[in-house]
């Protein structure tokens, strides 16, 4: 017995040794895929449609529909995965009834300019993907070990059901290179929907969530209907919690004030919220305005949920819209949007500058910069004649007065104490 357990373990520890040679071998001196972690306001306005037009409260159970994904989201939305949650970056290139994803993994344990590079092609075979290649750096990879691995990986992070559920309501699957896009046909099924909000808000969220919503409800309580209130008053008590996991609690409170301020129903997203306290509605102000405070709040919640560079585009892609057919363009708006996303980076980073912000008495100049000389309410045609466009030296001599006047705050001031 003991001869055979000796062997046992001899032959794991080959294969652990075998694996990471594997890997140092396939590692590169040179990245795939070499790019920014910036999201295109495009892209959020190509997300958006697509959900309008794929809206899953309005598709009945076995409907078919068929839809055009722009492989320039697909692109941004692979790299922005790898970005956030990976150590890398990734891109999709669209080829001839094909479509290859490739990544540049670099986690911190390596160390100087290696990568590793991964990159597996993606086939349409009866309606399914299907990897038709792989390589790990320079080493080709069997695609049914990668597809086998991909899926034992889905399976260990218990989502198994939802990518079962997922792949059964795919029928059609085709790659458009000329017109830059993939087509999608599906027949919806609802329970991707129970899945998908199950993913979004686990059992931990949603108690953390309700805690939240409950503390809102009570800190506005006393006052009436409509009054104007400083959005210090209620970040300092939402955020300024003990618990076992703070950093998910502030993250809960920073979801459910966006909620609030951004007025959606949260029981769209969550059921069980529609039977919560009622929240009263009142006027949550920052710098002394209704606007610069769901600015700063809802992109404070998209950078601590979604990440950064979603924040900053989606903010950028509601000023481009506004100018089309809203307000009209505010230098002001993206200024709260920017320290909104400053705030949110703050929720996911170590706690040592919040807590000692919530500590004392802090008011709106500690959260976002002043706004006084910031362009607003520019129409289409008037941010055409005075800054072409939002890559022009003008746009970005104006952008980057706002980044400075945001880090001189001590509270995002690089290394600095707040």
């Amino acid at each position: 017995m003991r001869r055979l357990l000796a062997w046992l373990a001899g032959t794991l520890l080959l294969l652990v040794l075998a694996a990471i040679l594997l890997v140092l071998t396939a590692l590169d001196s040179t990245p795939l895929v070499s790019r920014s972690a910036t999201i295109s306001p495009q892209s959020v306005a190509e997300a958006r449609w697509l959900l309008l037009t794929n809206d899953p409260r309005r598709l009945r159970s076995g409907e078919a529909r068929r839809t055009a994904i722009p492989a320039a989201l697909i692109d941004e939305g692979i790299n922005h995965v790898a970005t956030r949650f990976l150590h890398g970056r990734g891109a999709l290139l669209l080829g001839e009834n094909s479509a290859e994803i490739r990544l540049t993994l670099q986690p911190p344990q390596l160390s100087g300019n290696r990568f590793l590079n991964i990159s597996a092609t993606v086939q349409e075979v009866a309606g399914q993907p299907h990897i038709s290649s792989a390589r790990l750096g320079r080493l080709p990879i069997p695609p049914a070990l990668l597809e086998l691995a991909l899926h034992g990986g889905f399976r260990l992070a218990g989502y198994q059901r939802e990518l079962t559920l997922a792949l059964a309501a795919v029928q059609e699957l085709r790659f458009e290179p000329e017109r830059r896009r993939v087509i999608v046909g599906y027949i919806w099924e609802p329970a991707l929907l129970e899945r998908a909000r199950s993913i979004a808000v686990n059992p931990e969220d949603l108690a953390r969530i309700r805690s939240a919503h409950e503390m809102l409800a009570g800190l506005l309580d006393h006052h009436r209907p409509g009054a104007r209130v400083d959005l210090p008053a209620l970040l300092g008590p939402l955020l300024d919690i003990d618990g076992s996991d703070q950093r998910a609690n502030r993250r809960a409170a920073i979801f459910v004030l966006a909620a609030y301020l951004s007025e959606k129903n949260l029981a769209a997203l969550i059921p069980e919220a529609a039977n919560w306290p009622k929240v009263r509605p009142v006027m949550p102000t920052l710098l002394g305005r209704g606007d610069s405070a769901q600015h700063f709040v809802v992109s404070a919640a998209l950078a601590a949920w979604a990440g950064e560079p979603i924040a900053e585009a989606i903010g950028l892609y509601k000023e481009i819209a506004d100018a089309h057919h809203g307000s009209g363009f505010s230098f002001a708006d993206l200024a709260a949007d920017r320290a909104g996303t400053a705030f949110g980076e703050l929720l996911l980073g170590p706690p040592d500058k919040l807590d000692r912000l919530l500590k004392t008495p802090f008011v709106d100049s500690d959260l976002a910069p002043s706004l006084a000389g910031l362009p607003e309410g520019l129409g289409q045609r008037e941010f055409r004649q005075r800054f072409g466009d939002t890559g022009s030296p003008a746009y970005r001599q104006i952008v980057a007065e706002i980044d400075r006047r945001l880090a001189a705050l001590p509270l995002y001031r690089p290394g600095g104490k707040s």
